[in-house]
C-alpha cells in the first residue's frame, strides 16, 4: 500500500479481546489450529513445508471437511496458514534420498500454539495478522490451471505469457481495500453496510475526471470484478470480509456486468439488481486488519483512542475534523483518564486562538465540557472574562442552572454568534440547519448587520459573506453582503 495516501477518517474498532474472539473464529483460522493440534512427528510434509497429497485426505477428515469436494484443498490452505503463523514447525529437513519429493522434514508443534489459549488478546490478534498475510499472498495469485499453462520448458513461469505482475496485482489488492476502508470509515459512506462490487471495481478503474467510461474501461471494470469475485471468496474464510458473490448465472453475461459498473453508482439502481452483482463489507476484524496493513505502510489511519494520551491541544486538533459522534467518542475516551477540573482547564485553554481552527476547537471543547460534571466549574468561571471563551462559559453555566452567572456584554454576545457560526460552517458547511439558524439570530433585530460587520473575529467577512449566500430573508442576505463588503474594508 502507498504510503502517500491521504490522512484517512478515524474508524471506531472493537476492543482487542472482541477482535481476538473473532480471529479464533474465523474457519480459516480456527482449521489451522486444528491441524497444528493434530500435526507431528508422523506427519510427512514435501520440500516446502507443505503436506503431502497422501495426507491431505486425513487432514480434511480432521478439521469435518472429508465430505467436501474440496476438502482437501481447504486441508493444505489451513496447513500453510498453520505453517506461516508458527502454530507448527517443520525441523530436522530429511538428507535427500534419491529425489524423494516427501522428504521435506519433521513436523512438531509449534511455540506459537500456546498463545491460542494462553496469550493475550494482542498476540492472538499477530497470529491472525500473520495468516491474513498469507491468504492476501495467495489471493493475489492467478488459478492454478493458468500457472501450469504458463510454464516453460524449464518448469519456470513464463510471467509475460501469463500476463500477470505479482507485485502490481499485490498492489491491487492493497488498493481495493484501502478502497473499501475509506468507503466504510467515510461519512455518509457504506458504514456498516455492503458495498456493491461493481462500484468497487469502478472506484479502481474509472478516472475520476470521466464523466461517462468508455467501452475499454467498462471492459477493465468487468475482469476486475470477476477478479475481485474470486479474490473476495478467498478472502471470507479468514474472517476479513462478509460477501455475497456474484451471481453465477450472470457471470457469462459480460455485457450485463459493464453496465452495471455505471449505474450502480447512480441512485436509480435496484437494490436486488446490484446485489446480483456482489456485496462485500469489511467486518470488524477486517477493518483492524485492513487498518493495520495501512499503518505498517506508513499510512496514517486514525482510530478512536489514539489521543487519549496526548494533550488537549493535539486532541482538539484532531477531533476538530471528526464527526460528531466519533468526535464524542474520542473525547470521552480522553476524559475517562482524566480528573475533570485539570481536564476542563486544560481543554479552555487548548480552545483559545485567532487561527482559523479556532472557532472549531471552541465548539469541541464545549462539547466536551458537556460532558463535564460540576467539578469543571471552577475551570469554567476562571475564563468568564476571557474575550474569546467567555461567551462559552457563561452558556456552559447557565445550562446547570449556576448562580451568580454575569449576564453577557453586547460585543461578547456577537462575537460568540461569530463564532458560533464559524464554527458550524467548519464543521458541517452551508447546510440548511445553518441558514435557519442564521434566519433565527436575525429575526427581530434590525440591527444586527449594522452590530455584527464591527466584530473583532478573524471570521466576521466569511460569516458575513455565507449568510449572504444561505439566508432564506433575500433582503437579509443583501444586507449581510453589504456588511461582509464593509468587513473585509476593515480588515484590508
Amino acid at each position: 500500500m502507498s504510503a502517500e495516501r491521504p490522512t484517512l477518517p478515524p474508524v471506531r474498532l472493537h476492543s482487542d479481546a472482541e477482535l481476538a474472539r473473532d480471529a479464533l473464529a474465523t474457519p480459516l483460522l480456527a482449521r489451522a489450529v486444528r491441524l497444528a493440534r493434530w500435526a507431528g512427528p508422523a506427519t510427512r510434509v514435501g520440500a516446502g513445508g507443505e503436506l503431502v497429497e497422501d495426507q491431505l485426505p486425513a487432514a480434511a477428515e480432521h478439521i469435518g471437511l472429508d465430505a467436501d469436494p474440496d476438502g482437501a484443498a481447504y486441508a493444505g490452505e489451513a496447513w500453510r496458514v498453520a505453517v506461516d503463523t508458527g502454530l507448527v514447525e517443520v525441523t530436522e529437513a530429511a538428507e535427500d534420498t534419491g529425489g524423494d519429493a516427501d522428504s521435506g522434514g519433521t513436523v512438531v508443534q509449534g511455540e506459537d500454539l500456546a498463545l491460542v489459549t494462553g496469550g493475550s488478546p494482542a498476540d492472538v490478534l499477530d497470529l491472525w495478522l500473520t495468516a491474513l498475510d498469507t491468504v492476501l499472498a495467495d489471493a493475489a495469485v492467478p488459478d492454478l490451471d493458468d500457472l501450469v499453462d504458463a510454464l516453460d520448458a524449464g518448469g519456470q513461469i513464463d510471467f509475460s505469457q501469463l500476463d500477470w505482475d505479482p507485485q502490481h496485482e499485490a498492489d491491487f489488492l492493497d488498493g481495493v481495500l484501502a478502497n473499501l476502508y475509506l468507503l466504510t470509515a467515510s461519512e455518509g459512506g457504506a458504514g456498516d453496510g455492503p458495498v456493491p462490487l461493481p462500484v468497487l471495481a469502478a472506484s479502481m478503474i474509472v478516472p475520476d475526471d470521466m464523466a461517462e467510461p468508455t467501452d475499454e474501461v467498462l471492459e477493465q471494470v468487468s475482469d476486475a470484478m470477476m477478479r475481485l469475485d474470486d479474490q473476495f471468496r478467498q478472502l471470507e474464510p479468514i474472517g476479513l470480509v462478509e460477501y455475497r458473490p456474484v451471481d453465477e448465472a450472470l457471470m457469462a453475461e459480460v455485457e450485463e456486468a459493464e453496465a452495471a459498473a455505471v449505474s450502480a453508482e447512480t441512485s436509480g439502481v435496484d437494490p436486488e439488481d446490484v446485489s446480483r452483482y456482489g456485496l462485500v463489507r469489511l467486518t470488524p476484524l477486517g477493518l483492524f486488519g485492513v487498518r493495520a496493513r495501512m499503518l505498517e505502510a506508513g499510512v496514517a489511519a486514525p482510530a478512536v483512542g489514539d489521543w487519549a494520551d496526548k494533550g488537549a491541544d493535539a486532541l482538539l486538533d484532531a477531533v476538530a475534523v471528526f464527526s460528531e459522534d466519533l468526535a464524542q467518542a474520542e473525547i470521552e475516551t480522553w476524559l475517562a483518564r482524566r480528573e475533570v477540573p485539570g481536564a476542563a482547564a486544560e481543554l479552555l485553554a487548548a480552545a483559545r486562538g485567532g487561527d482559523p481552527g479556532g472557532p472549531l476547537r471552541r465548539l469541541r471543547c464545549q462539547q466536551a465540557l458537556a460532558l463535564a460534571d460540576a467539578a469543571a466549574e471552577p475551570a469554567v468561571r476562571a475564563v468568564l472574562d476571557d474575550p474569546e471563551l467567555g461567551g462559552l462559559a457563561r452558556v456552559w453555566l447557565a445550562e446547570r442552572g449556576a448562580a451568580d452567572v454575569p449576564a453577557p456584554d453586547q460585543a461578547m454576545v456577537f462575537w460568540l454568534t461569530v463564532d458560533t457560526i464559524a464554527a458550524q460552517l467548519g464543521a458541517d458547511g452551508e447546510t440548511e440547519g445553518l441558514a435557519a439558524l442564521m434566519a433565527g439570530l436575525t429575526e427581530g433585530h434590525s440591527g444586527f448587520f449594522d452590530a455584527v460587520w464591527r466584530v473583532p473575529h478573524p471570521a466576521t467577512a466569511d460569516v458575513l459573506e455565507a449568510m449572504g449566500r444561505l439566508h432564506p430573508d433575500r433582503k437579509a442576505a443583501k444586507e449581510a453582503r453589504k456588511a461582509a463588503f464593509k468587513a473585509r474594508s476593515v480588515q484590508g
